[in-house]
């Protein structure tokens, strides 16, 4: 279902479980709902329920305001820690997938840590293919210490757009 201004305290709360996993994201605050939405494509956001919590949501943010790379997005995806091994992110992975080909995006991008194994494979299952490791990516603070993070970059190009 599409992500709306009512999932905002569920969608930040499963963002700040990943930030807290240490496997996700370079981020070490979850951000107010209104810079979190501010940063999304409209139409290809979306979010996956049961009766009770939110699963899961999937994202996709431009990479550059240029024109020239409007058909390029940056996908995010996050898993509610309880959800995961469920097939809530292959569902919400292949919702984004047909959403931004009728959208007329043409590649995907994620970058990934490389210890996000099940992340990876995931996206590989859905036609994402690795692009290269950049290496020393950033500085992550893990536990109190700082240390250099690579990251896995994969994409997927439209055999439609």
């Amino acid at each position: 279902m599409p992500m709306l201004p009512e999932h905002a305290d569920e969608v930040l709360d499963i963002f700040q479980a990943g930030i807290d996993s240490g496997n996700a994201t370079f981020e070490t605050a979850c951000p107010t709902w209104a810079a979190f939405s501010a940063g999304k494509l409209a139409g290809h956001r979306f979010v996956a329920r049961d009766a009770e919590r939110l699963l899961g949501w999937v994202a996709l943010s431009p990479i550059s305001d240029r024109p020239v790379f409007a058909g390029i997005a940056e996908l995010s995806i996050y898993i509610h820690p309880a959800a995961q091994g469920r097939g809530v992110g292959r569902a919400l992975l292949g919702t984004v997938i047909d959403s931004s080909e009728r959208g007329g995006l043409w590649t995907l991008q994620a970058g990934i840590f490389p210890e996000n194994t099940a992340s990876i494979r995931l996206h590989e299952s859905l036609g994402f293919r690795h692009v290269g490791v950049r290496e020393r990516m950033g500085r992550h603070d893990l536990g109190g210490r700082s240390v250099w993070r690579d990251v896995v970059l994969l994409e997927r190009r439209s055999d439609v757009v």
